[in-house]
């Protein structure tokens, strides 16, 4: 009877600590956490979790507080309440909002109203469609009102101008404000309309007056993106800003404004791209992130306001860590979102005197307590114009050095987005790897992080060295023994969905498949359908037809397109229906010329998808096809 007893207590403990590779359902039934703040007595972190419902094909989000000392989180619904109402003045008498507001006739009933059953829209300018969503001839503006009033005395503060705030397609609350005297609402909009629009991205921070019904533009001396504003306590400004126009990757600074005098916090340092900020409770320190080194990290400067001393910026986090998002401060504690490569967000808390972190919130805890995560590395190749690089390895769970692994290379996306210890819900690098891949990630030129030479060498050359680096990265790589230099793979999206493309034709047979997801094929007839023309004109240095521009013609010359007959390897091409960033010819482009030359090849279509898969059910298809097609032409 011991002996039985015994048997059993073996097996459970067993049971207790095996541990699963990471599936797309596993995947899939992660809490999303997200810090929304914290409580006016800075006794609570206030944050959200979504979880996925696939068979709602949504995801389901409830909102908690936890205490900032630790322990368990209570599910609330009075978040408002806890930590306070942003959108009401701070002296309580008026709230804003924002609303479409229909300016411009689109439709034909727009032009014809007795036509009600005509369906056409009718365009005289650029910009008709953006992101994901077609012109309608509404804009959204901002209104205020008195608290507790009726909607009939709301006002618009932008009346008759076809300007939106917040900005299309990922602006919110943010862009709209109110100064600290409770007088002035700021506001974040790109004063240019269609065609004049789709080319820029200057972007300015409007002040409202609330009494006199005027408006003044704060920033109308700088030709880039200003965005971001958030004012301390003492009523001064903070924003972060870019110089040049048309350049949606230009370095990005915090700026502080005191009514008088402007002063750059980060313009010292050439290696800091200012990701997001906020305000220290002490009203001089400003917290912000950055990408450095391949990890994204918590920073710290103080604002020395008219004394003129050079502002000093202090790097507060160190680790293979990313910290994602600033949440807010409570006395000497910060509590941010920090993420891996093995791990999805939580809350942590940060002690600023010596930059420890302790984990907050546990959402997933049991989901990874049973998941076998992955061994990540670090490692440093040189290009081939001698530069030092730095590779990310994710290794298998389990890896063994004895064994040979099938490897991808994995090309991130932007051109100009920094390679970090990232956690996504689509291309996820442990689920790649627990798949039985190894992944190769190259932080590749055009990359912040690594100063703003490295990350601008990209521009107008997406055929040259970049390339290079991605081949330079999968060669060293493959001098392991235990990758098998016979089963290699190329995968990404966006712009590493065009790195595949362009790969397919420069590999000379390195690569054993492609995966390309909303990946640019073509780059003239990108140039002719694309939104954001500010884009394309800066880092194709202008449009095709300019016979006179030699950077352009060089650009245009390396569209993967022109190298297709080169092409001989299986390729899965994705798409996005609504993706009117990277448009849906691309891939039919690529699609059609890969069927005609009879090479392997999978079009996998999401017509209500944009640049992204968000829908649970749609993304679970997107990984079962992924993992689908490198089992028939890698393993």
């Amino acid at each position: 009877m011991k002996k039985y007893f015994t048997a059993i207590a073996v097996l459970c403990t067993i049971h207790l600590f095996a541990q699963q590779n990471m599936t797309p359902e596993l995947l899939w039934g992660l809490g999303r956490v997200s810090g929304s703040g914290i409580s006016k007595d800075k006794q609570f972190a206030i944050f959200t979790v979504g979880v996925p419902d696939v068979g709602q094909n949504k995801i389901i989000t409830k909102t908690y507080r936890i205490a900032i000392a630790g322990g368990p989180a209570v599910e609330i619904t009075n978040a408002d309440s806890l930590k306070g109402n942003d959108r009401i003045s701070p002296d309580g008498n008026y709230i804003i909002s924002s609303e479409g507001v229909k300016l411009k006739n689109v439709y034909g009933s727009d032009f014809y109203p007795s036509l009600t059953k005509s369906n056409v829209q009718i365009y005289e300018t650029l910009n008709y469609r953006h992101w994901d969503t077609w012109e309608d001839g509404k804009f959204d503006h901002v209104f205020f009102a008195p608290t507790g009033g009726s909607s009939i005395a709301k006002k618009d503060i932008m009346p008759d101008e076809p300007y939106d705030c917040p900005q299309k397609p990922f602006g919110g609350d943010e862009d709209f404000i109110w100064n600290p005297d409770s007088k002035h609402i700021l506001y974040v909009t790109k004063k240019k309309y269609g065609t004049a629009y789709a080319v820029s991205t200057n972007t300015d921070l409007y002040e409202y007056d609330i009494t006199t019904g005027t408006t003044k533009n704060l920033t109308a001396e700088n030709k880039g993106y200003d965005v971001s504003p958030a004012y301390n306590s003492k009523g001064k400004l903070a924003w972060l800003q870019m110089k040049r126009d048309g350049y949606e990757s230009d370095k990005q600074d915090i700026v502080v404004y005191d009514g008088i005098s402007r002063q750059n916090l980060t313009a010292q340092r050439d290696d800091i791209h200012v990701e997001s900020f906020k305000w220290g409770t002490n009203d001089r320190d400003i917290f912000f992130i950055a990408p450095v080194n391949g990890t994204m990290q918590l920073f710290t400067v103080n604002y020395p306001g008219l004394t003129k001393m050079m502002p000093v910026i202090k790097q507060v986090t160190k680790g293979d860590y990313n910290v994602k998002a600033i949440v807010g401060q409570a006395g000497d504690t910060l509590v941010v979102a920090r993420e891996d490569f093995n791990h999805a967000a939580e809350l942590y808390t940060v002690l600023l005197k010596d930059g420890s972190m302790q984990q907050l919130t546990h959402v997933n805890d049991s989901s990874y307590n049973s998941i076998a995560a992955s061994k990540t590395e670090r490692r440093f190749v040189t290009t081939t114009d001698n530069k030092k690089m730095l590779v990310w390895v994710v290794y298998p769970p389990g890896f063994d050095a004895a064994k040979k692994y099938p490897t991808l290379l994995y090309c991130e996306g932007g051109p100009q987005s920094p390679l970090t210890q990232f956690y996504s819900f689509r291309w996820n690098l442990h689920l790649m790897a627990s798949q039985g891949y190894i992944v190769v990630a190259p932080c590749r030129r055009g990359m912040p992080g690594f100063g703003t030479k490295w990350n601008e060498e990209i521009s107008k050359d997406w055929g040259g060295q970049v390339l290079n680096d991605y081949l330079g990265a999968i060669d060293a790589l493959a001098k392991e023994p235990f990758v098998d230099k016979a089963r290699l793979g190329c995968v990404g999206a966006s712009f590493g969905g065009y790195s595949a493309f362009a790969l397919a034709g420069k590999h000379n047979n390195r690569f054993k498949t492609f995966i390309a997801h909303d990946g640019i094929f073509d780059f003239r007839s990108m140039y002719g359908t694309t939104e954001e023309l500010f884009f394309e004109n800066w880092e194709k240095g202008g449009p095709y037809w300019d016979k006179t521009n030699a950077v352009a013609q060089r650009s245009f010359s390396q569209s993967p397109s022109n190298f297709v007959d080169k092409w001989n390897t299986p390729i899965l091409i994705i798409q996005g229906g609504k993706d009117f960033r990277v448009c849906f010819e691309q891939a039919q482009q690529a699609f059609q010329a890969a069927q005609l030359k009879g090479i392997k090849s999978r079009f996998l279509y999401f017509p209500d998808e944009n640049h992204w898969i968000l829908k649970a059910q749609d993304a679970l298809v997107w990984q079962h096809e992924f993992f689908k097609w490198l089992d028939e032409t890698l393993k």
